[in-house]
């Protein structure tokens, strides 16, 4: 089922991406960005083609998902390998990180976008993400990429309906931002710890059985574990609690400990007073 206002989004969507003519999709197989991949094989059909970035801050398994996604779709699907842990601005993760990590996605989609002859390079951005902290938006507009669900006034809420109508399997994913947003700001960004923290997520997972987890590193090499507050119980089991500290520590961290609050998109962007509500769980189980 579908409403009229969702119709007349949906239409105004696709009449706006088929006004740009010709389009590259920045395509990280998320529900937004595969939202608009879709959109735009409808209204460009040959004229659009998704593209992935790949880098040690891509988690494991999102690359294998955007090719099977870009198969399911109908759409080209181009991958450029991109450079952001060369730059030292980047890997010194001040709270514009996101903008030094599009505009690196943005220089290489551009020369790919005038190979192939495409007019417009789009994102997945949608109203909601214009309330949030989101530096990579500044990049986006240093480099012409417009965001069509933002124009047609799609919420995040909205994108998902939309997904759904379109049997995308992506329609209730979790948001899956890089590896690298789970590093404190001024914490510096390296190939090992997005590594770890991807390992320990990875774990993380299969020890709930759920894909809503996070696993933040602060300062110090400290794990910091978010999970939807339902399953917090679940974590400190000894039998769950005990294979996750070891588990962590064996990969390099140095402590590990649950955040009370529970699971937040974008917690790194708020600034927690005294001792933001966590339990360290390391400190209180036994190495064995």
């Amino acid at each position: 089922m579908t409403s009229p206002a969702l119709d007349d989004k949906r239409e105004r969507l696709l009449e706006i991406i088929r006004g740009y003519g010709s389009v590259a999709v920045a395509f990280s197989a998320g529900v937004d960005s595969t939202v608009v991949a879709k959109a735009a094989v409808i209204a460009c059909g040959d004229r659009a083609v998704a593209v992935t970035a790949v880098s040690p801050s891509l988690a494991s398994g999102e690359l294998d998902e955007a090719r099977e996604l870009a198969k399911q779709i109908g759409i080209r699907h181009e991958i450029v390998s991109t450079d952001e842990f060369n730059n030292l601005d980047y890997l010194a993760n001040p709270g514009s990180r996101c903008y030094f990590c599009k505009t690196e996605l943005y220089a290489h989609m551009r020369p790919l976008a005038d190979s192939l002859g495409l007019n417009v390079m789009l994102n997945g951005a949608n109203v909601d993400d214009l309330g949030d902290y989101r530096p990579g938006m500044a990049a986006a507009k240093q480099n012409g990429v417009r965001s069509p669900l933002v124009e047609a006034g799609f919420t995040k809420n909205d994108v998902r309906a939309l997904a759904r109508l379109w049997d995308l399997p992506v329609w209730d994913k979790p948001a899956t931002p890089c590896l690298s947003s789970r590093i404190a700001y001024g914490v510096e960004v390296t190939p090992e710890r997005v590594r770890r923290i991807d390992a320990a997520e990875r774990l993380l997972s299969e020890l709930l059985g759920i894909r809503e987890v996070r696993v933040r590193l602060e300062s110090g090499e400290l794990a910091r574990i978010e999970v939807p507050l339902s399953h917090i119980s679940q974590v400190t089991e000894p039998e769950i609690s005990q294979q996750l500290v070891h588990r962590c520590l064996a990969l390099g961290f140095r402590n590990v400990t649950l955040d009370l609050q529970g699971f937040r998109s974008g917690s790194m962007n708020s600034a927690l007073s005294g001792d933001g509500g966590l339990v360290t769980l390391s400190e209180f189980l036994p190495l064995q």
